[in-house]
């Protein structure tokens, strides 16, 4: 279990996290949604030690996360949204390199090598540097490198930004797989409707503070099953409906453009933090 209490980072006089307190299962997948500078990589880089909090603590199993604790640093494996990996590597030398920087033994390096380029559809493509890969194979790479160590809980900042459609949703086939193995996963992201297809819960963040936490679904009913949406000449009006003959009722009564639809995440993300924004 991970356990985030009272997190907190400031910059001069600026909370970029604000008092954040959550608590993250031993398997779950959570989804940390936001607007740009709403706080989630700065959340992501104090879990694993790149930054150190202002205030509050990281718990994980029940030993507090310090740059000191090797033990508990050990069960985090870190993705980035930059590539992080020399150009003039192949993907069996990237491996290679991870596993010596950990002092694992030569015969386990290629063992766990070879099973992870397997999982992740890598095999044939070993002898390639990573200057010859598409971006979808970097990020498996990069999946790959941080399982290396048999990691318990996967940090994942923006994992599939700059992918095409197949590649993303190749990446959410592995991650899903991962969090089959029990791998506790914790996602930040803008691609909402990833979040939706991947997450146990979700926890949106504005503006450093914790906003609302909760599974996909039921955020989204909280909100209102179905969406009647009424396009105008610069915006699109959305009333929202639990009783899908209530929606159809007020659909009928409407003049205008409009559309009725089921309700997203994406809707959610909207109602409860852009219009905090756009105003």
């Amino acid at each position: 279990m991970i356990e985030l209490k009272n997190l907190t980072k400031k910059f001069g006089d600026f909370y970029a996290v604000d008092h954040l307190n959550l608590k993250v299962e031993t398997g779950e997948f959570l989804g940390l949604l936001g607007a740009n500078g709403a706080g989630k990589t700065t959340t992501i880089s104090m879990i694993c030690t790149v930054l150190l909090p202002t205030e509050g603590e990281v718990i994980i199993d029940g030993e507090k996360l310090d740059r000191r604790a090797s033990d508990v640093k050990r069960k985090l494996s870190v993705i980035t949204q930059e590539y992080s990996m020399r150009q003039d590597m192949t993907l069996e030398e990237v491996m290679e390199y991870q596993g010596r920087l950990y002092h694992m033994k030569k015969k386990d390096i290629k063992e766990k090598t070879e099973e992870l380029f397997a999982f992740a559809d890598l095999s044939e493509h070993r002898r390639k540097t990573v200057r010859h890969l598409s971006g979808g194979m970097k990020r498996k790479l990069m999946v790959c490198r941080a399982l290396l160590t048999d990691p318990e809980i996967m940090l994942l900042d923006e994992p599939t930004a700059g992918m095409d459609a197949i590649a993303r949703r190749q990446m959410w086939s592995l991650l899903r797989r991962l969090n089959e193995r029990n791998i506790t996963i914790i996602l930040t992201t803008h691609y909402i409707e990833e979040a939706q297809a991947l997450c146990d819960r979700i926890a949106l963040i504005d503006k450093g503070k914790l906003d609302i936490v909760g599974p996909p679904q039921e955020l989204i009913d909280g909100l209102g099953k179905y969406a009647v949406d009424l396009i105008e000449e610069e915006d699109v009006v959305s009333h929202y409906f639990n009783d899908r003959d209530q929606a159809i009722e007020y659909l009928t009564g409407m003049d205008g453009k409009t559309v009725m639809r089921e309700t997203s995440l994406e809707d959610v993300f909207i109602e409860r933090i852009g219009k905090r924004i756009s105003g």
